[in-house]
């Protein structure tokens, strides 16, 4: 058994007996224990019970979470400062980390990404924040070091916010749930299921993190068996996992869909907390005597293997063993699913090219950012290459220390210089390759990563122009395994290398002389720099009391991605600028919704500019089906917003980024309607920009040019109704559709109704 799933809640008593929720449980507790425990006392003896309950100023059903601190990167920190400062922020009323990790090359659009660089040193100044400069560090790397504690919480503009290792849950969102911090608000949950992952043996030798983590991943995300839930990582296997390998595992439970993540801590975590001159940052963390958890993830870590996730996603695990022997059906079925998902029947993958001899090859390794660039997994690629040729031919491979820091310790102690000589490419901390925007293969070429995700287009190719290219992710062993080997693909395990225990030894004096420290010291006369680029958010309508939506986009695919709703890559320049940043949504999957979102967009426009609607033909025939509707024979059409909808079977998976969410807002979109939402992040993005996210089983009756209209719908989202009544009018045919809203905190209505989370907070709150 590698990894296991329970089939329900399981008590833990003394950290190492598991007691699955039967009809004898209590029995085995009253034996072990000598007393009845419920599960509500159970679920306080975990870990996550005693973090959440500290920062909960809410009842413990309904959430209201305070964090400690927060982050953002340098393609979400000015949309939260501007979106803040519409809302009325004043300054950072808790520690704010601004690292410029991801526009860091400045090589796009001119002076823009430079200019948004600025912009955040000088918000660090005015609002007492702390300014991290490009190529210094990715956002975890420097978090990790520098941030994060036991105990604490942490909220960053990021989807692989996690720093549970350390004994910190962090959760990554959308750029409005931060703006809710900084303006004195609360974030609002549902207190979370917790999920048990249970730890067991050791790792084999040549297996890493990244193989963990896939094995995880690949073993419940289709599953949807920890979707939205805290993972609590327990067992004895921690003691067998080095801080790093914890950190490389624990930030990759984003693509299991989990909301956080918390770990027991132990010496090795007081040791790392020492070393980087935080000691009083330890705190033991551990479940009590009985805790009890919704569901175990039972993981064998001496039964890994080395693993690959084939493209389109994470979850797409094989071993490496697995994948070698079917590598023409495997890479057949990845092929048509990327015909399918890029919308091409001709985009040519070209996978099963790479297969030569029974051998698979590769044309690009890379081994980067918060999940790749460690200082032990960079040490362990110098171990297994120990010296010898990646060779000069089409293979290469790059490798992104993830600070500063780490860099210069591999440089002290010869790492750097090893890999160099090998033939590897050393670059600067920068987070492109994991969103498209470094390190792009060519047309056609097969890239392994040691990255965080391996999404359609991830790599930064464009399906829709005739570009093609794969990423799998693997460990960066057998990364360096596939080097070694000149290309051909290499699990690390077939390899008998001799791996160092290297020391490491952190220099804060590299962030003394750079990192602009301004936390309690807001300086609130300085100027905000604002380069050409950066544009202020567009006046927002509110809510009308009835809507008309066209559907502008239909997507049948099983799952969509933020990447997929606004590609990353070449639109992270455009993050500043709402309006020419909108001008790419779907892009890249559905390249005339902007246009059809658009021209109904204007037709709302107009009818708020006193030009009737029903001038438009097509929407004369509509409203005269909307007359027919008992109880809306005398409505307005002047009355009635217009606006258009995207349907989608399961919209959000992956990225936080909120722009998916605000760009669909500037065209015109006032809802989505899905089966169900991928993650909790996209729609709270949804929310606070006023998008209504509806659900609905019915979806096969929203096809693209259809009407829907909902009469009543701000009454009905104010009186908290679970049915939503609206009508698909087709042609000649009108008929009944129904919709939840679901789960949604009073303030989440407002923000709805109001139109978006500034015009809300705005009428609360003084201007600055």
């Amino acid at each position: 058994m590698t990894i296991r799933l329970s089939a329900g809640g399981t008590y833990l008593c003394r950290g190492t007996i598991l007691i699955p929720d039967d009809e004898d449980a209590q029995a085995v507790l009253k034996q072990e224990t000598g007393r009845i425990i419920s599960r509500e006392e159970g679920r306080r003896g975990t870990i996550a019970y005693s973090i959440l309950s500290s920062h909960n100023i809410g009842d413990n059903k309904n959430l209201r979470i305070k964090f400690d601190a927060m982050s953002m990167h340098d393609i979400t920190s000015v949309g939260v400062i501007q979106t803040a400062r519409a809302s009325g922020m004043k300054n950072f009323p808790v520690p704010m980390i601004m690292t410029n990790c991801h526009n860091s090359l400045c090589a796009v659009g001119g002076t823009i990404n430079q200019d948004d660089h600025v912009f955040a040193l000088s918000a660090a100044k005015k609002y007492g924040g702390v300014y991290v400069p490009p190529h210094l560090a990715v956002i975890h790397s420097y978090n990790r070091e520098m941030l994060a504690g036991c105990g604490k919480m942490i909220l960053a503009t990021d989807s692989h916010t996690r720093y549970g290792a350390l004994g910190a849950m962090a959760v990554g969102e959308g750029g409005g749930e931060l703006v809710k911090q900084l303006i004195g608000k609360t974030y609002d949950i549902s207190y979370p299921e917790v999920i048990a992952i249970y730890l067991t043996g050791k790792p084999q030798k040549g297996v890493g993190p990244h193989d963990v983590a896939l094995s995880i991943i690949g073993a419940v995300f289709e599953k949807g068996y920890v979707k939205n839930k805290v993972l609590e990582f327990i067992g004895e296997g921690i003691t067998e996992l080095s801080v790093d390998f914890r950190n490389g595992i624990d930030v990759m439970t984003t693509e299991t869909a989990c909301w956080s993540s918390i770990w027991k801590t132990d010496k090795k975590i007081k040791d790392f907390l020492e070393i980087h001159g935080r000691p009083s940052e330890y705190a033991e963390l551990s479940p009590a005597e009985v805790a009890y958890y919704d569901g175990v993830v039972h993981v064998n870590l001496s039964a890994i293997e080395p693993s690959i996730a084939m493209p389109f996603h994470p979850s797409n695990v094989f071993t490496i063993r697995e994948f070698r022997k079917n590598a023409v059906s495997i890479m057949a079925e990845v092929e048509e699913r990327g015909r399918g998902l890029s919308g091409s029947k001709t985009v040519d993958f070209k996978l099963r090219k790479k297969v030569k001899n029974n051998e698979i090859f590769v044309d690009q390794a890379v081994v980067c950012g918060c999940a790749g660039g460690t200082f032990d997994n960079i040490t362990a690629v110098a171990d297994i290459l120990a010296g010898n040729t990646t060779g000069n031919g089409v293979f290469s491979m790059s490798i992104y220390p993830g600070s500063q820091p780490i860099y210069i310790e591999l440089v002290k102690n010869g790492t750097i210089e090893s890999l160099m000589k090998s033939g590897v490419i050393i670059r600067s901390a920068f987070c492109g390759p994991c969103f498209g925007a470094g390190d792009t293969p060519a047309n056609g070429e097969f890239s392994i990563r040691h990255t965080t995700r391996n999404f359609p287009s991830r790599e930064g190719s464009k399906s829709g122009e005739g570009q093609s290219a794969s990423v799998a992710l693997m460990d960066a062993r057998s990364i360096a395994a596939t080097a070694l080997n000149g290309g051909i693909l290499t699990a690390a395990d077939e390899l008998d290398a001799d791996y160092r225990t290297v020391r490491f030894f952190f220099d804060a004096s590299i962030y003394n002389r750079r990192v602009y420290d301004g936390v309690g010291k807001p300086v609130p006369d300085t100027e905000l720099v604002l380069g050409p680029n950066i544009k202020s958010w567009p006046e927002i309508s509110s809510l009308t009391d009835d809507i008309l939506l066209k559907v502008v986009s239909y997507i049948t695919d099983s799952v969509t991605t933020t990447d997929e709703l606004l590609p990353s890559g070449e639109t992270s320049s455009f993050r500043s600028n709402p309006l020419k940043l909108a001008e790419f949504t779907l892009g890249r999957k559905d390249p005339g919704y902007v246009s059809r979102a658009r021209s109904i967009k204007k037709i709302d426009d107009d009818r708020r500019s006193n030009i009737n609607p029903a001038d438009n033909i097509e929407l004369a025939a509509v409203y005269e089906k909307i007359r027919q509707i008992p109880g809306n024979e005398k409505k307005s059409t002047m009355e009635i917003g217009i606006g258009s909808v995207i349907y989608a079977n399961k919209p959000g998976d992956g990225s936080a980024r909120e722009q998916a969410a605000s760009c669909q807002k500037l065209l015109g979109t006032f809802a989505n309607i899905a089966r169900e939402y991928a993650t909790k992040r996209y729609r709270s993005n949804l929310i606070n920009w006023g998008i209504i996210p509806f659900l609905t089983d019915d979806g096969a009756s929203l096809c693209l040019g259809n009407y829907v209209y909902f009469p009543s719908i701000k009454q009905a989202i104010l009186e908290k109704s679970e049915t939503i009544r609206g009508f698909v009018i087709e042609g000649e045919n009108v008929r009944e559709i129904e919709a939840r809203l679901g789960e949604l905190t009073d303030e989440e209505r407002k923000i709805i109704v109001d139109g978006c989370l500034i015009n809300h907070y705005r009428g609360q709150m003084p201007s600055l």
